[in-house]
């Protein structure tokens, strides 16, 4: 019977965080202990260190199936794999948030006896940085809605407020709400609403940031409505930015854990995949990057979500130039890709899985034609695949000149991420990518999204809903159209329609609305009806959770 990713965890013997900051090259004059497992690095580190940076791996996936795909998984076992073929390695993930871990997803902080630890920590309250988010959004709240209340000197439309309050909890009832009731000491009334904490824009600016002077200037720029003359109005208009670096300052320090194997493993920020670009920080990348030769890290998502942001928004503003780039499949989602049903996928079918693979290779396509990237492709193996099947993968992926490599970190740890990481290695020293990113900024907004949906998802054009267009020419107008662009759609297909398996042909994208997020620096574009304050399942998975009377937690993925 196999044991529970919690029971994992919990056998495992923890080393001393001043141990694996002394791994990783940490001086103690940089560490911030909390606990005995858990710290934070100041970023000061990275301004003094005089080390080189090393190489930079992205891990990424398929289009996602309920089938699972595993690559947080794949990274933390990658990350280990490389450690264990003797290679000096630092991992970099994103926070999981508190919504999904009692909601349907549960934790996030790998699997099986690929995880970083301790895993309770990290997915409860960790070391308070999305609470020190969250305080930082809702006083830029309490502050606008305050402003108002006494006497609006610069003159804001209540109607055309856009900033609005968060909490780090799936809360449907939050979604909408009316405030400011009960007379007139007690505020304006206004209709208003509330976002996840990973949804807020400041977990957005917070994860791009390079340095606090950085921060500063980006929050500063937070549109947060517009005046009665359609002028914008910021956190910097406010005069709320100095108390909200208060807030952030600390939270900005990444944090450092372990695997389960001890390799040094950063775990800091965590921004939607959809209408933000769904990688940890900035800052924990280049921290990563400093301190090993290897630094693995991942993106929200599949390829064309999740590391199409990672590598035009994230390593634009960064400055990052990736050396490989590790794409996660499972035969049992490729399957799904080509019709199978889930109940079905424990059964060899070479014709759905023929069908299916079509997905995985545009997924390696684009990264090694459009974005002039090496690569590999991990097929998380399950017992069920046949040989014929993984010979298929195989095959169909040399026709692309990219190798596959089967991994079964999840039941081997870092044993099982040994033959992935040794083709990692082969990647960054023999062959050079000619990174480039798949639109430049000049062009308009539209232009931007029509690049993206040709070249990444493989659509025929774009349609711009007439109240889209409207939004457009007014950010145009404000000298926001030389940004990046943030696409959210749906994370289940390559189109905005989640019922398109597999590598759909001649689709439209219709673009519904076009906001800026003028902190974080990038126009999102949505394509569908995102949802930024989930709610609960008809069974959360909170139910299943619970605490004995040694403060041992029990049900916790």
């Amino acid at each position: 019977m196999y044991k529970s990713d919690i029971e994992i965890a919990q056998e495992c013997i923890l080393k001393p965080i001043g141990e694996i900051a002394r791994t990783a090259g940490v001086d103690e004059e940089y560490l911030e202990q909390y606990g005995k497992y858990k710290a934070k690095v100041d970023y000061s580190l990275l301004e003094k260190s005089k080390r080189g940076n090393g190489k930079l791996i992205l891990v990424t996936a398929i289009t996602p199936t309920p089938a699972g795909e595993g690559k947080t998984t794949t990274t933390i076992g990658l990350a280990d794999g490389l450690k264990k073929i003797g290679k000096n390695v630092v991992v970099a993930l994103r926070e999981p948030s508190l919504g999904p871990v009692f909601g349907v997803k549960g934790g996030a902080a790998g699997g099986g006896y690929a995880q970083v630890v301790p895993m309770e920590d990290i997915n409860l309250h960790f070391t308070g940085d999305f609470h020190a988010i969250g305080a930082a959004n809702n006083l830029l709240a309490a502050m606008l809605d305050n402003h108002i209340y006494q006497g609006n000197a610069l003159n804001i439309d209540p109607r055309r407020i856009t900033w609005k309050r968060c909490v780090d909890m799936n809360d449907r009832q939050l979604r909408y709400v009316t405030d400011g009731l009960g007379g007139r000491v007690n505020g304006v009334p206004r209709e208003d609403g509330y976002d996840i904490t990973v949804a807020s824009e400041i977990m957005a600016v917070f994860c791009l940031a390079n340095s606090i002077s950085d921060l500063k200037d980006r929050l500063s720029k937070i549109i947060v409505g517009y005046t009665y003359d359609e002028k914008p109005v910021t956190a910097g208009d406010l005069k709320a930015v100095g108390a909200m670096i208060a807030l952030l300052k600390d939270a900005l320090k990444p944090n450092l854990v372990q695997t389960l194997e001890g390799t040094p493993a950063f775990v800091h920020g965590g921004p939607f995949a959809n209408i933000a670009h769904g990688c940890n920080s900035v800052i924990a990348t280049k921290m990563a990057m400093k301190l090993g030769d290897y630094a693995v890290t991942e993106a929200g998502f599949g390829a064309d979500l999740g590391a199409e942001k990672f590598l035009d928004i994230k390593c634009r503003f960064a400055g990052l130039n990736p050396d490989a780039v590790v794409i996660v499949a499972t035969i049992r989602a490729l399957k799904m890709h080509g019709g199978m049903a889930k109940t079905e996928l424990g059964t060899e079918n070479l014709e759905a899985l023929e069908k299916g693979i079509p997905n995985l290779l545009r997924h390696v396509s684009n990264i090694k034609n459009v974005y002039g990237l090496p690569s590999v492709v991990a097929v998380n193996r399950f017992p069920t695949d046949t040989d014929a099947e993984v010979e298929l993968i195989i095959s169909k992926c040399k026709e692309l000149g990219v190798n596959v490599i089967l991994s079964d970190v999840w039941a081997k740890g870092g044993d099982g991420g040994i033959d992935l990481a040794k083709e990692v290695v082969r990647l960054c020293e023999e062959e050079k990518g000619n990174f480039t990113y798949s639109y430049e900024l000049e062009g308009t907004i539209e232009d931007k999204i029509e690049t993206v949906v040709k070249k990444v998802y493989g659509g025929c054009g774009i349609s711009v809903l007439p109240a889209a267009k409207k939004q457009i020419d007014k950010l145009t107008e404000l000298g926001f159209d030389k940004c990046p662009v943030c696409i959210a759609k749906t994370q289940y297909s390559f189109s905005d329609d989640m019922t398109k398996l597999g590598a759909p042909e001649n689709f439209v994208v219709t673009v519904k609305n076009v906001k800026v997020s003028a902190g974080a620096g990038f126009v999102v574009v949505l394509t569908g009806d995102i949802m930024t304050m989930p709610g609960l399942p008809k069974v959360p998975a909170a139910e299943k959770i619970d605490v004995d009377e040694n403060g041992k937690i029990t049900g916790l993925f």
